[in-house]
């Protein structure tokens, strides 16, 4: 139990300190027009909650060769949600959608170690990956969407690194005390998820 509270709340303290970032869940409406602005965006708290989240759980809950696939999964989806954003369609409920996301994904993490069917996994992460891109997308610059495609999938896959990183310090590091890490991680990116949701 001290492991859970020293290594498991203390990994979910920057992720839930990030609800404080201005910018939080600020999607369509604010201005994009460079490769810069897509290199920042996926900061906005409910993007880099997902994509750490789904770093980790790769780890976790796929084997270990295996690892690569929800990355993979989720920069394939978000590209696909991203092109049909910038093609101008979109849905009214997306900034809801994209927060059920995160809870979702900190459930997964909560049972990684029982974990979802792999099929089961991957889709909810394709599902979640797709909604975040087309909230990328409808941003997109009408006259640079390859430069700003480009910046947001470098963070991206920059994020997932990361995410990949802390789940083997985990593994390695902290055998003993990592399910409990991840049930509190989880519950922290779970619960940042509806707070998120009851900003809307």
């Amino acid at each position: 139990m001290h492991g859970f509270r020293r290594t498991g709340w203390i990994s979910g303290i920057p992720l839930l300190a990030t609800l404080w970032v201005p910018s939080a869940h600020a999607h369509v409406g604010h201005g994009t027009s460079s490769w810069m602005e897509g290199l920042l965006h996926p900061f906005g708290v409910d993007h880099l909650l997902a994509m750490v989240a789904v770093g980790v759980w790769s780890v976790h809950a796929l084997p270990r060769a295996r690892a690569w696939l929800g990355p993979a999964a989720f920069l394939l989806a978000l590209m696909g949600g991203a092109l049909v954003g910038g093609s101008g369609w979109t849905i009214p409920w997306v900034e809801a959608a994209i927060a059920a996301s995160v809870v979702v994904f900190g459930v997964m993490l909560m049972i990684a170690h029982r974990p979802l069917p792999r099929t089961l996994g991957l889709g909810l992460i394709a599902m979640g990956a797709w909604l975040h891109g087309l909230a990328h997308g409808t941003e997109a610059p009408p006259t640079d969407f390859v430069g700003y495609a480009a910046g947001f999938l470098l963070t991206t896959l920059a994020l997932h690194l990361g995410g990949v990183a802390l789940g083997l310090w985990l593994h390695r590091w902290q055998p003993r005390t990592a399910r409990w890490s991840l049930v509190g991680l989880g519950g922290l990116t779970g619960l940042s998820g509806l707070l998120l949701w009851a900003r809307l």
